[in-house]
C-alpha cells in the first residue's frame, strides 16, 4: 500500500471519497443550504440540518481527521470555540492541569467561565514532569497542553505527560495551532484531543475565523459531538470551503515560513538590542531537543525580548512590512505585542509571572523574501535605540 507524505495529502485529502459525481469538480461543492428535503418518511438522509451536518462541513471534518490520524474531526466557528467545546466534556466538580503559560482567550475561559461551572483547574509549569505528576488531584480529569506554548514557546514533553495521565486515568487535550500536522501529530503520541486555531497556519490568508478538534477515538468523538450540535457553534459552509482550500497549501507555506523563522530567529539571537530570543529551532532554547523527538520543524512563530535601550513604540512605529496586528500563520508576515494583544486578558502579575514582559514582541513569518524582513528588522531595531538613547 503507498503512503503520501504530508504535503501530498493536504492537497488531496479532502478529495478521498468526496469527488462530486455528476460533474467531476475538482473542488468541494459548497453546500448553502441550512435544511435538507427528506425522501422517506420513516428514514432520514445523512443531512436533515446544517448545524448538525453539513456536506461542505463534513468534507472539511474528515480532512483534518485524516491528517491529524484521528477518528472524528469537528470545526467549529473559531479556535477558543473548539477549546471551550472540548473543557465542556467536563462536569462540576472536575479538575483541569492546564500549561500556566497559555494563549490568553485560554486562560480567560478557565479562570472565568470554568469556574462558574464549579470545574476547578490549576496552572503549572508543564514543562517539569514532576509538578505536572505532584498537580494530579483525585477530581482531576484533563491535562491540557499547549506545545510550543504562546508566545514564549515553552516546550512540554508530550510523551511525559501523556504517561502521566494515563497513570491517573486522565484526558490529554493538546493545542497544537504553531504546529499544524504538518510538524506535529499529537494523537500518534498519545494524545486524546487536539486542537487548532485553524485561523492561523490551516487557513493561512487571515481572511476566515475557524476551530477544528480531532478525537483519537469514537467514543469520544460521539461525546464531543454531543457537544458540538448542542452549542451550535459550528464553521459555516463558505468557512469550510475557504479552509480547504487553504488546508491544500500548508506544506508549501508552511515549510517556506519557518525556513525564514530560523534564519531570522539567528539574525535576532545575534543582535545586541535583543534580550532574548524564543524559538525550538534555536540549540539554545530550552527544550529545543525535547521537541526535535516530537516534532519534524521549528515552525514560524518566534519571540523576541527588547534590550531595555530600545523603545518598543519607536520600533512598532518604523516596521515596513510586518503587520501590526493580532493572529499569526498568515501569508504575511505579523508582529504582535502580546502584553496588550494574545494575552490582555491576563493580569499584568499573571503575564509578567509567564515572561511576558512590556519588551516582548511575538512574530509569525510570513512569506516575503527573508532578506526584505531581516534588512527591516534591522532598520527599525536602530531607529528604536537610537531614539531610546537620545531621549
Amino acid at each position: 500500500m503507498i503512503h503520501d507524505q504530508l504535503e501530498t495529502k493536504f492537497i488531496h485529502a479532502s478529495r478521498s471519497g468526496n469527488v462530486e459525481q455528476k460533474t467531476g469538480a475538482v473542488n468541494v461543492p459548497i453546500y448553502l443550504s441550512s435544511t435538507f428535503h427528506q425522501e422517506s418518511f420513516d428514514e432520514f438522509g445523512p443531512f436533515d440540518y446544517s448545524r448538525s451536518g453539513n456536506p461542505t462541513r463534513q468534507v472539511l471534518e474528515e480532512t483534518i481527521a485524516a491528517l491529524e490520524g484521528g477518528t472524528r474531526g469537528f470545526a467549529f466557528s473559531s479556535g477558543i470555540a473548539a477549546i471551550s467545546s472540548a473543557f465542556m466534556l467536563l462536569s462540576a466538580g472536575d479538575h483541569v492541569v492546564i500549561s500556566r503559560d497559555v494563549y490568553g482567550g485560554t486562560y480567560r475561559f478557565v479562570t472565568e467561565v470554568l469556574t462558574r461551572y464549579k470545574i476547578e483547574h490549576t496552572f503549572v509549569d508543564m514543562t517539569e514532569l514532576d509538578e505536572v505528576a505532584c498537580a494530579i488531584q483525585p477530581n482531576t480529569k484533563v491535562i491540557y497542553m499547549e506545545t510550543p506554548s504562546n508566545p514564549c514557546l515553552n516546550i512540554t514533553d508530550i510523551r511525559g505527560v501523556v504517561k502521566i495521565a494515563k497513570a491517573h486515568q486522565c484526558l490529554t487535550f493538546l493545542d497544537n495551532t504553531f504546529m499544524s500536522p504538518l510538524y506535529q501529530n499529537p494523537l500518534n503520541l498519545g494524545v486524546d484531543i487536539v486542537l487548532h486555531s485553524a485561523t492561523k497556519f490551516l487557513s493561512g490568508h487571515s481572511d476566515i475565523i475557524a476551530g477544528l478538534a480531532v478525537t483519537k477515538d469514537e467514543q469520544l468523538g460521539e461525546k464531543l459531538y454531543f457537544i458540538q450540535n448542542s452549542f451550535g457553534s459550528i464553521l459555516g459552509a463558505q468557512d469550510s470551503y475557504q479552509l480547504i482550500q487553504g488546508i491544500k497549501t500548508l506544506g508549501a507555506r508552511l515549510n517556506q515560513s519557518s525556513q525564514s523563522a530560523q534564519k531570522l530567529a539567528a539574525f535576532l539571537n545575534a543582535q545586541s538590542f535583543i534580550k532574548q530570543v524564543y524559538y525550538p529551532g534555536l540549540s539554545s532554547h530550552p527544550g529545543s531537543e525535547i521537541h526535535k523527538r516530537q516534532a519534524t520543524g521549528a515552525g514560524a512563530v518566534l519571540s523576541f525580548e527588547l534590550a531595555e535601550d530600545v523603545d518598543p513604540k519607536t520600533f512598532v512605529e518604523n516596521i515596513r512590512l510586518p503587520v501590526f496586528a493580532v493572529s499569526l500563520g498568515a501569508v504575511e508576515t505579523i508582529l504582535s505585542y502580546p502584553a496588550t494583544m494574545s494575552h490582555a486578558a491576563m493580569p499584568k502579575n499573571e503575564r509578567e509571572s509567564r515572561g511576558i514582559t512590556d519588551g516582548l514582541f511575538r512574530l509569525s513569518v510570513g512569506l516575503e523574501h527573508i532578506d526584505d524582513l531581516i534588512a527591516d528588522l534591522d532598520q527599525a531595531l536602530q531607529i528604536a535605540y537610537r531614539e531610546k538613547i537620545a531621549n
